[in-house]
């Protein structure tokens, strides 16, 4: 089981604007800032998570040479759209709208957009049709 998830971005400021409407629609929030003086001057980085538990981290720092994927879990369908529509109005760019995706599992239902960065943002939900 993975605890928790970071990467760089090349700006944090605008990523932290689209993580924060993005994440909105599925319960996560900003919950911890660590400044690159805390660190010891590696990065600043900003933790968004649910129930006090900060488990999605973006800083500054050399960026990754490839981009990356994160999927993370949606209650139901309604705020995978939701996340969807969030993630688009706030810069995103589409990459594989809502709906189900059989070739994973039967009831996969999930929806893909790219961060500023290009990195592959998913919201998905593993429950058939309880939306």
């Amino acid at each position: 089981m993975i605890d928790h998830i970071g990467f760089t971005v090349s700006n944090l400021d605008l990523s932290r604007t689209f993580y924060d409407r993005a994440f909105a629609p599925l319960g996560i929030r900003l919950l911890m800032e660590v400044t690159e003086e805390m660190t010891g001057g590696h990065g600043a980085h900003l933790g968004f998570g649910r129930d006090e538990n900060p488990f999605f981290w973006i800083g500054t720092g050399k960026a990754p040479s490839t981009n990356v994927h994160v999927a993370v879990s949606a209650n139901d369908r309604a705020a995978v759209e939701a996340f969807y529509t969030a993630a688009i109005n706030a810069g995103g760019q589409d990459n594989g709208g809502p709906g189900l995706r059989p070739h994973y599992s039967p009831d996969y239902y999930a929806a893909f957009v790219l961060d500023p960065d290009g990195n592959n943002i998913e919201a998905v939900f593993h429950g058939g049709f309880t939306s």
